[in-house]
């Protein structure tokens, strides 16, 4: 498990990660996040994904986002991370660090350049790309070059469950991402919607019973969580003995 190095109050050793429900907690009582008006990241809110930026940086480290999300970028600046994004140039791509916002100075952004950054954000499928291993594994080895030694990469996955019988996108995520070289880490469901204590949706329907959206939304499910993997540049101690 990612072992932060900062003793720092703000940040001490989170708990590893194994789902993230949702509080069903007054406003009063939740969870400070760093903007009640920031936008949700792809489902998460505000205060799941500066759950994982803490879990998986240290104070300083570089937080890039391929998404270029607002929410991300906030985020990363309220925990006193540095927000990057990925810049192509003529010789390739490479990245680039933002500015801090007012009112968030980070005085890391100008104590050094940034080679290496410490956790990479990102989606799969990339926009209109196919649902294939070779598409992964091709957005894996552009990502991995940009991870230093004991970075992170955590990918949300949004493509659609597959039908039955067909071959999970996240078994082939998984896959492509070992064959760039990087270590399968961990697969956290990230629960998007309170869920009810009995599912409505698996009661029978009746003859005659009007649809009320509580079964399925365009033929499909409801969806209530979304995958998110983690892979490392290396494997942990723990992995080792594993393996």
């Amino acid at each position: 498990m990612p072992k932060p190095r900062s003793t720092a109050p703000g940040d001490r050793p989170q708990p590893a990660p194994v789902g993230l429900l949702l509080p069903l907690l007054p406003l009063s009582l939740a969870p400070r996040t760093p903007c009640l008006a920031v936008r949700d990241w792809h489902g998460l809110s505000a205060s799941q994904l500066a759950y994982l930026i803490r879990r998986y940086t240290d104070a300083g480290g570089v937080v890039l986002d391929l998404d270029a999300h607002p929410s991300a970028t906030a985020t990363t600046t309220y925990l006193g991370r540095v927000p990057a994004r990925l810049v192509t140039g003529r010789h390739g791509p490479h990245v680039r660090l933002l500015p801090s916002e007012p009112g968030h100075r980070n005085h890391h952004t100008t104590r050094r350049p940034c080679t290496w950054v410490d956790l990479i954000l990102a989606t799969l499928p990339q926009g209109t790309q196919a649902h294939n291993a070779n598409s992964a594994v091709t957005a894996m080895r552009t990502w991995r070059p940009l991870l230093r030694p004991g970075g992170f990469l955590l990918v949300g996955l949004t493509a659609p469950p597959p039908p039955p019988a067909e071959v999970s996108y996240r078994a082939t995520v998984i896959a492509a991402a070992r064959a760039a070289g990087l270590y399968y880490h961990q697969h956290i469901p990230a629960v998007l919607a309170p869920l009810p204590e009995h599912e409505p949706r698996t009661a029978p329907e009746h003859p005659g019973e009007a649809d009320d959206g509580r079964r399925l939304l365009d033929g499909r499910h409801l969806p209530t969580f979304r995958d998110l993997l983690v892979f490392g540049t290396t494997a942990t101690g723990e992995e080792n003995a594993r393996a």
